[in-house]
């Protein structure tokens, strides 16, 4: 009975997942194959009205289609018509950051060409150079104002092992080459260089140094070049073949020699049996990718050698598991050319396992590569291949259907009425219209996108259902207004999708060049060797500590013992860094322990605790040093000369009674975020101060936009606003002994209504999504701290070029000698390291080496690179080193506001109970928005139970306290 049972209902279960799945399908794909007939006979490269951009390089081409490829190249001479910032060099033209050079050409011939230049990089920053390019004065389109040219790094020495026979890479060192590039789209979407127009006669072209100096040594017009297909390329090479029959070469991913990033070394993988070479207990170098080799343009290159003349096959061991349903492409350059057709796409479709790819046509036939005898390099770099063009045409989608939504917001608002009829229809015809041209033109780039994929994965679908409900709105467009809030979450999910499918992440275990015929085997990994490998690693597990990370030391008074409190990515910077450059420097030996923030406290209290703390929060500090649990730094005689690498903002958070006790790692603070576009459109200016912050209200409320201002929620009590406000009035949080709160006086009385106001009287919203709302438009204002500039730039590329950063809004104030000035101050914070209590000399001494080298400018610059290039542009580093922060990868423009900014900043102090600050401010602010009380009374109400709780705890630990406090 129970097996019949068993039967039964399984079948059924089985029955109805099919029954579901075939639903499943039917309503994703729409029940067709294709959505051919929604788009075919519509002109979809048509603009509607004015919505979307006008100077994008699609349009350009346009205005000069028919026009020819040029038939010869023109080198352009390196004499200056026009120079700012650029010195002349016996072997060509240095151009520092800032300067600009413009250069005469004479044309032969009307039509397209190509712009190249040759260059050295020089020591500077280390990121990519970037450059601006006009052409008779103007830029001809967007992109050409962005225009990125890559560095070279290599290994700075031998991989070692440390004491646990773990590999410890490398540091990566730039390699000053010089290198030729053609003027491409840094954002990959267009895979081969522009097309510049030019014609016969006089021209100029002007390269303006955005970032980064640059040794130019030539420039030139080169004739687009016209890549031979497989059959004409094989022709044209000699016909010899002395290859011996059983030659096999074999490149290791982790070994290649040059890289156009820092962030392209070798890593390891434990996952698989399959990785050459593999080590479930250690620590093996044994491939080279992942989640770091993920944006068109990066790229990794090999030497090698061949012993005879002749015809060889590649085959490349590479795994793609990071995106289901999508591939990551490759162009394979030989000796720093494409060999031929077919090479600038070299598809990895999403796979589980390693696979060896052996380069062969769409037959199945290897394609045979002709070497000559000696030195060669293979060179892989990233491309967005066939889905470069649907990503092009996604972004701009994306920014006209923000267009769309911004242009009825100033009409409906945010949360338009259901039950009224808007008329969009007739108010906006043309916004009708450009719906009807974007769903046919999503249906496109949904039938393209599973066309080279394959599937049609979640990513793409958001670009249906986006389709879908643009068919709806042209249908009946009351329905805009019904689903308004769920219009903009699908464009915001559109661009999620689109960041997504733009990585294109790939991992190379190994290269194999072959004569022709060798058979290269797929790696083994099977059920068994699986198996077997997770119980290696799960037996391996109870004896080797992962969180000690590099050399490891027997525990004695000489050895350092340093916690931090971050991350994985970051601890194992820090330890190659101590390993590396600390310890051999030095002579100290330390252990670096990734640790739960949640954890320091328990084990400092049962005396378990580390040496140094790095990472940790501003407030601990104080928190310890009232519990007698840190060191005071001012008992080193070098300390100032240490703190003067700092703002004095950086660490006015740790320091007490006298004392300091920590010192900055990194310092953030707020500035203003602005759509430059959006601003132009309503012809307003970038604010000053808060007066013109708040005479912008009207319009920008008027056309049913807002302003976003941080406020103080339960979970993240950000109050930054109020302390500007607070600090540009001439007040402080506390009185200069730290015994009370002076929120109470009158600059914090009215700086507090000031804030309050801004909710209540300006309406101005409590919760928001930022990033979201000033990515469509919604929100062309905003006051966050700098950071938020990295993810907008990751999140946010179809805005780019629209939007700008400035300081502060400030307040304007009277000078003792009777001038008036704006006081742009703000508030500022960050994460500091502090050495714990010690009665060990030698412990102190060691601590403070290590203190001084870790917040050191070398130390700083090297950590925030590594970090960005592990983790990417969205997690640059917030040093607080004045000097280390000129050195990362922010532009002059970007560095002058920052900077501006820093000197304006005001730390946030820490006092005994202080912690009732933030709570009851945050409780004040709520009760004024919320329960709409008086302002004054409140803050005075609130005032008075935060110094009762700084009195009770200066007390605690026996502090003198004010007997009258106010």
């Amino acid at each position: 009975m129970e097996r019949s049972f068993g039967s039964k209902y399984g079948k059924w279960i089985a029955l109805t997942a099919v029954v579901l799945a075939l639903v499943l399908w039917f309503v994703l794909s729409g029940g067709v194959e294709n959505y051919r007939a929604k788009y075919e006979g519509y002109d979809l490269s048509q603009q509607i009205g004015d919505i979307g951009r006008s100077s994008t390089y699609s349009l350009y081409l346009r205005a000069h289609e028919g026009a020819p490829d040029a038939s010869s190249d023109v080198s352009i001479p390196l004499v200056t018509v026009d120079s700012d910032g650029v010195t002349a060099q016996k072997d060509g033209l240095l151009m520092q950051s800032g300067s600009s050079a413009t250069f005469a050409v004479t044309v032969p011939e009307t039509g397209f060409y190509n712009i190249r230049l040759t260059y050295r990089t020089e020591a500077a920053r280390g990121v990519d150079l970037e450059r601006e390019l006009r052409i008779n004065g103007e830029v001809p389109f967007d992109g050409a104002d962005t225009l990125t040219f890559t560095r070279l790094w290599h290994d700075g020495g031998e991989v070692r092992q440390d004491s646990q026979g773990n590999d410890i890479r490398p540091t990566q060192v730039e390699a000053f080459g010089e290198q030729t590039a053609c003027c491409r789209d840094s954002m990959g979407y267009i895979t081969e260089p522009y097309r510049f127009y030019f014609e016969a006669g006089e021209s100029t072209v002007t390269l303006i140094a955005t970032s980064e100096p640059m040794l130019l040594t030539a420039l030139s017009l080169t004739a687009p070049e016209k890549m031979p297909d497989y059959a004409a390329y094989a022709a044209a090479q000699p016909q010899e073949n002395s290859v011996p029959a059983d030659f096999a070469l074999v490149l290791e991913g982790e070994s290649s020699t040059l890289r156009s990033s820092p962030s392209l070394y070798a890593r390891y993988d434990r996952s698989s049996p399959a990785t050459s070479p593999c080590d479930v207990r250690r620590t093996v170098l044994n491939y080279i990718g992942g989640d770091a080799w993920r944006d068109a343009g990066q790229w990794i290159e090999w030497d090698f050698d061949v012993p005879e003349s002749g015809w060889y096959n590649i085959t490349i061991k590479g795994r793609q598991t990071y995106n289901r349903g999508s591939v990551s492409s490759r162009i394979l350059y030989l000796d720093g050319k494409i060999p031929f057709s077919g090479m600038e796409n070299v598809s990895f479709p999403y796979t589980t396992a390693w696979e060896m790819n052996t380069l062969s046509d769409d037959s199945g036939t290897p394609y045979r590569f002709y070497l000559s005898a000696g030195h060669h390099t293979l060179r892989l770099e990233a491309t967005l291949g066939d889905m470069g063009q649907i990503l092009s045409d996604m972004e701009e989608s994306i920014y006209r259907l923000n267009q769309m939504y911004r242009r009825v917001l100033v009409l409906t608002g945010v949360n338009p009425d259901r039950y009224r009829d808007y008329h969009l229809e007739q108010v906006y015809p043309e916004v009708i219209e450009a719906m009807a041209q974007e769903s046919r033109l999503l249906y496109k780039l949904v039938d393209e996108t599973v066309a080279i994929t394959g599937q049609k994965s979640d990513r793409i679908a958001v670009a249906q259902t986006l389709a879908v409900q643009l068919e709806s709105f042209v249908e009946d467009p009351a329905k805009i207004t019904e689903a308004f809030t769920n219009f903009k979450d699908n464009i915001t999910s559109l661009g999620t999708s689109m960041q997504n499918m733009r990585q294109v992440k790939l991992d190379i275990d190994l290269i194999a060049i072959t004569a022709e015929g060798v058979t290269v085997p797929q790696p083994s990994e099977n059920f068994l060797d699986r198996a077997l490998h997770e119980l290696k690693s799960c037996v391996t597990s109870y004896f080797v500590d992962y969180n000690a990370l590099g050399d490891v030391y027997d525990a004695s008074e000489d050895v350092l013992e340093v916690w931090i409190l971050t991350g994985r990515d970051q601890s194992t910077v820090l330890k190659t860094m101590v390993d590396d450059t600390f310890t051999p420097s030095t002579g100290i030996p330390v252990n670096v322990m990734l640790v739960d923030p949640n954890a320091l406290l328990n084990a400092v209290v049962a005396g378990n605790g580390p040496d140094v703390v790095i990472s940790t929060d501003s407030w601990n500090p104080v928190n310890y040093a009232l519990r007698h649990a840190v060191e005071d730094l001012t008992q080193f005689d070098d300390l100032q000369e240490v703190l003067d690498q700092f703002y004095p903002s950086a660490y006015a958070a740790f320091s007490f009674n006298g004392g300091l006790y920590a010192l900055p790692e990194t310092q953030l603070c707020s500035i203003l975020f602005y759509r430059s576009d959006i601003l132009e459109e309503y012809g307003l200016s970038v604010p000053e101060t808060w007066d013109d912050l708040i005479a912008m209200l009207p319009t920008i409320q008027g056309a049913n936009m807002s302003v976003g201002i941080p406020y103080p929620d339960i979970t993240a009590p950000n109050l930054s606003s109020y302390y500007a406000m607070l600090y540009q009035l001439g007040g402080a949080l506390y009185n200069d002994s730290a015994t009370h709160t002076t929120i109470n006086s009158e600059a914090g009385v009215q700086a507090f209504e000031r804030y309050t106001s801004l909710y209540n009287d300006y309406g101005l919203p409590t919760i928001f999504d930022f990033v979201s709302r000033f990515r469509s438009g919604e929100m062309p204002l905003g006051i966050f701290d700098y950071t938020t500039f990295n993810t907008l730039t990751v999140s946010a590329p179809e805005i780019r070029g629209l939007w700008d950063i400035a300081i502060l809004p400030g307040t304007s104030r009277t000078a003792e000698d009777g001038s008036t000035y704006v006081d742009h101050s703000g508030h500022s914070q960050g994460a500091c390291c502090m050495m714990i209590a010690t009665d060990s000399e030698t412990t102190k001494q060691n601590a403070w080496q290590f203190m001084k080298w870790w917040t050191s400018t070398d130390a700083q610059v090297r950590f925030g690179r590594e970090i960005e290039a592990v983790l990417g542009s969205s997690a640059r580093y917030a040093t607080a080193n004045i000097a280390a922060i000129e050195q990362l990868s922010w532009s002059e423009a970007q560095l002058k506001v920052i900077r501006e900014q820093m000197t304006w900043a005001v730390g946030f102090r820490e006092v005994a109970g202080g912690y009732y600050t933030t709570r009851h401010m945050t409780n004040a602010v709520r009760k004024v928005t919320n329960d709409k009380t008086d302002p004054r009374e409140t803050l005075l109400d609130y005032a008075r139970t935060i110094n009762e709780e700084i009195n009770k705890k200066r007390l605690e630990f026996g502090l003198p306290i004010d007997e009258e406090t106010p």
